[in-house]
């Protein structure tokens, strides 16, 4: 590993992220991170926040779908509903 940083575990278990790690991630106070075990390593993540998760929502194509009462719709205002409907 060629930007290994090394720490050392506290007697509670406790292990500080060291603060260019935590630069180079944006992780702050509060921040949420995931721990995962693969073989002998540990992958620490940092988890998105609300705020992540709201700017993803704001990206999401939306597509306004007039159906009338027979179930139909116009094909030429909503070009893409169609194919949403049958791939996903």
């Amino acid at each position: 590993m060629a930007n290994a940083i090394t720490g050392k575990m506290s007697q509670k278990g406790q292990v500080v992220i060291p603060t260019s790690i935590r630069k180079i991630l944006g992780l702050k106070k509060e921040n949420g991170v995931s721990f995962e075990l693969r073989n002998d390593e540990i992958i620490i993540k940092k988890l998105p926040t609300a705020l992540n998760w709201a700017n993803l929502v704001k990206q999401l194509p939306v597509e306004d779908i007039d159906i009338d009462e027979n179930g139909h719709y116009d094909s030429k205002k909503s070009p893409d509903f169609h194919d949403w409907m049958v791939n996903g």
